[in-house]
């Protein structure tokens, strides 16, 4: 399931001159699964997910996966408007309080035509910057969803059940962004007749989730 990665730098750069701005967060986190990844969304909705994490969790093989999809409005809008409250990371991020828990090394970059801001942090008192966060981390945690979903559905069909049960828990309390995101991998399960009726069942619930309006901020 290797997919070749493009350079998330080259694809601001690009986007930049073609005057689209960026926001893009990254996480590096040894030992998890992923220990690593990016998401870059572009001012015109584009989104780009990619990252290095376990083929499965029987496996201590690793692969890199990236995919593309577009954000709902709302997310873009809201992306941005943090960003600008952050004041496109020009400053102090980091909380600089360093008996806190490692939770991973964080960057937030800003690129336009005009501007190109980055900011490492482990963790920020910034308001902007924790939601900021939480919604990538949230988006993160879709996306994992869905590149399991892939590998499931073509060799552990079986398994798929118990994933989608916790998707879809998450889903509902509200831990997972941007749920039609995956909605591809969903859609395929749900098509698929020899998946079991329950699992097809629960994609399609997943799918309307993903399809609801978003909760009033």
């Amino acid at each position: 399931m290797c997919i070749a990665l493009v350079s998330v730098a080259a694809l601001c750069s690009a986007r930049s001159q073609a005057g689209t701005a960026t926001v893009t967060f990254s996480l590096d986190f040894p030992n998890s699964d992923p220990e690593h990844y990016t998401i870059s969304v572009a001012s015109d909705g584009h989104a780009h997910y990619e990252c290095t994490a376990r083929i499965s969790e029987a496996s201590e093989d690793r692969d890199n996966y990236a995919t593309d999809f577009t954000l709902k409005d709302s997310t873009r809008s809201r992306i941005f408007q943090l960003a600008s409250e952050a004041h496109y990371f020009t400053r102090k991020v980091d909380s600089g309080n360093h008996k806190l828990a490692f939770t991973g090394s964080k960057k937030l970059v800003y690129a336009d035509g005009a501007r190109n801001n980055s900011a490492d942090y482990n963790y920020s008192m910034v308001p902007a910057v924790q939601q900021l966060t939480r919604l990538f981390q949230g988006m993160a945690a879709t996306l994992e969803f869905g590149r399991h979903l892939v590998y499931m559905h073509r060799y552990q069909k079986l398994a798929l059940d118990d994933e989608m049960k916790q998707m879809e828990d998450e889903a509902r309390a509200g831990e997972l962004e941007e749920v039609q995101a995956v909605k591809p991998i969903l859609q395929q399960i749900y098509d698929d007749p020899s998946v079991m009726h329950i699992v097809r069942a629960r994609a399609l619930r997943i799918i309307a989730l993903g399809d609801a309006p978003p909760p009033t901020r």
